[in-house]
């Protein structure tokens, strides 16, 4: 299978953010795309940029909450399986758990790659008193978080502070300056729906 530079880089966006690799074998994996119904667009878009790896379409799904007991509609989408996702799975989950390998930085080589980790898993508070942007990491250690902070400064110059969310895991934080550039460098990959997480409006990509 021949995936392009701009499909690697956004699989590589998708499984730092909310993509999961499922291992199928013993060197082979697939990636599941998982959104809640309002960002349907954004898991359709996803499939759209990575034909070789998606097909068939995604399938709408409902599922209760075990502690609210709220049904929740969804929509998920599974990757043809593939020794290319087998080899990231044992980068990005050496024991089963997804983990920010100590090489992050080779897998930054593009803004497409942050740009799409951040319209999973990035956040702006528009606080007058705030206007900061966070970058969720999830369940990971604050070594790992390092490791992220490091790659980010060394990739794109981004000067950000690791945060502990409590149960909300790990997250990177961007000052008001460093959320600017943010924007000037992520800026036009980021899709309309997801405008709103910049630091100022931009020209995002359509």
């Amino acid at each position: 299978m021949y995936l392009s530079f701009r499909e690697k880089a956004i699989v590589y966006g998708i499984i730092l953010g909310d993509g999961y690799l499922q291992a199928t074998g013993e060197k082979n994996a697939r990636l599941r795309l998982e959104h809640g119904i309002k960002q349907k667009d954004y898991l359709i878009w996803k499939v759209k940029q990575l034909p070789s790896l998606f097909l068939g379409r995604p399938k709408f799904l409902k599922r209760v909450h075990p502690i609210t007991k709220m049904t929740y509609s969804y929509v998920r989408h599974q990757s043809n399986s593939t020794p290319f996702l087998g080899k990231l799975r044992k980068v990005f989950y050496p024991d089963g758990v997804k983990i920010i390998p100590p090489n992050l930085k080779k897998f930054l080589n593009h803004p497409l790659v942050l740009a799409v980790w951040y319209m999973d898993d990035g956040y702006y508070s528009r606080k007058p008193d705030d206007r900061t942007s966070y970058l969720y990491l999830g369940k990971v250690s604050r070594q790992e978080a390092e490791t992220a902070k490091t790659a980010l400064k060394d990739r794109f110059a981004l000067e950000t502070s690791v945060v502990d969310k409590k149960d909300k895991g790990m997250a990177l934080r961007f000052f008001a300056k460093d959320s600017k550039r943010l924007g000037e460098i992520i800026g036009k990959y980021i899709l309309p729906l997801f405008s709103y997480k910049l630091f100022d409006p931009v020209t995002t990509c359509s």
